[in-house]
């Protein structure tokens, strides 16, 4: 499936206050964070749209200034349908972005995961009653919308006590287009044939990659370029998005090595996520 990067034609924020279209629109956020339509419907995954981790780290070894500003506020978002948070590390399910997003689209149900439950309430703001506790494995289902939950490994593949996932990647599907955003994640076992034998036709993948002295931190890393770009084939997507980059000057990649990895493989559509483009089908 054909699909093609372009100029935004309008400032994000006034795009994002109009409903979404029938056609597919993917918009980055910065980080992992981005907003999808699909189908008429609407899908934000790990917003991060404040400076909450820069007052938390304000002064220490790793500062989380950012390198780029949020390209709109959290109230900026309307006509949403559903919230997806992948795990609970707050430049994903951030106390700063998601009380004002779920406030300005009442309707919209948060998604997260089972083990990361406690957290999602106490950064949503919720009650409990527009949460929804999920897993890899299961499926759930918003009109035109199927979600799939998948698993995900943030270094590695971790399970609370009740045997739960931390960590979750999403798959997206509707009108006969799939789309998975793989969460956090580094190259597990089985993941390979778990994602493929749901035939993604487009991957959001992150490529900030992993290093020991951040390891030893405690600050958990993702694909490196050249894993995502295996993967990529692996899965038979064709296409992804390249992502987590460019927010903290501690744990990103260049833009240039991302550039550079595109250019050295034709035969895949690969795009560097930008704010100001929006990835959509080329017809």
């Amino acid at each position: 499936m054909p699909f093609m990067a372009r100029a935004t034609t309008s400032p994000l924020p006034s795009l994002l206050a109009e409903p979404p279209s029938a056609s597919l629109a993917i918009h980055w956020l910065g980080q992992a964070g981005f907003v999808i339509d699909l189908a008429g419907r609407r899908v934000v995954i790990d917003p991060y749209l404040s400076d909450t981790l820069a007052t938390k780290y304000h002064g220490s070894e790793t500062p989380h200034e950012r390198m780029m500003p949020a390209p709109v506020t959290p109230e900026g978002i309307a006509h949403v349908d559903a919230v997806l948070v992948t795990h609970a590390h707050t430049d994903h399910m951030d106390p700063g972005t998601l009380p004002a997003l779920l406030a300005t689209n009442p309707a919209a149900p948060l998604l997260a995961p089972k083990a990361a439950q406690t957290q999602a309430i106490d950064r949503s703001g919720l009650d409990g009653g527009r949460l929804i506790p999920t897993d890899a494995g299961e499926r759930l289902v918003f009109g035109p919308l199927t979600i799939l939950p998948t698993r995900a490994a943030h270094e590695a593949l971790e399970r609370d006590d009740e045997g739960h996932h931390r960590f979750l990647g999403y798959g997206i599907e509707a009108d006969g287009l799939r789309i998975w955003h793989s969460g956090d994640c580094v190259p597990i076992e089985g993941l390979v044939e778990e994602v493929a034998a749901w035939k993604p036709d487009i991957a959001l993948l992150p490529v900030n990659g992993r290093r020991p002295e951040l390891s030893a931190r405690g600050i958990a890393g993702n694909f490196s370029l050249e894993e995502a770009v295996e993967l990529t084939q692996a899965i038979g997507a064709g296409a992804a998005i390249l992502h987590h980059y460019g927010l903290f000057a501690f744990n990103t990649e260049s833009p240039e090595r991302i550039d550079a990895t595109i250019a050295a493989h034709p035969d895949l559509a690969l795009f560097r996520a930008r704010t100001g483009m929006v990835i959509t089908l080329d017809r």
